[in-house]
């Protein structure tokens, strides 16, 4: 019912900052909130942030708050976000995913995209 893809990973040094997209498709107006999570290697999957998608209201993880901003586009059915101070702990796959009738499940979830942050 909604598709998601991500893009924007690659490789940056620490103290950088890199920006991910998450581009929706399909019944995109069936979407309740879209969170971005992210999981390292033998680490739990974790979210980062979250955004509602009507109003724009957002939360985040505390270990980002003040440096990484989740955003969206609605005209273009495109999330973002933005990631600033970037920590070496922050290399993981980072995913977007959405919610859908239920607000408080993510339904939908795109294949991720590797950030990776050099020391």
């Amino acid at each position: 019912q909604v598709q998601l893809v991500e893009s924007g990973g690659g490789l940056v040094q620490a103290g950088g900052s890199l920006r991910l997209s998450c581009a929706a498709s399909g019944r995109t107006f069936s979407m309740y909130a879209v969170g971005w999570f992210r999981q390292a290697p033998g680490k739990e999957r974790e979210l980062v942030a979250r955004i509602i998608w009507s109003i724009g209201s957002t939360d985040y993880a505390d270990s980002v708050k003040g440096r990484f901003t989740i955003a969206r586009d609605k005209a273009k059915n495109t999330g973002y976000l933005q990631m600033n101070s970037l920590k070496p702990e922050g290399t993981a796959v980072y995913y977007c995913a959405a919610t859908g009738p239920r607000r408080d499940r993510y339904d939908y979830w795109g294949l991720g995209t590797q950030v990776t942050v050099s020391s």
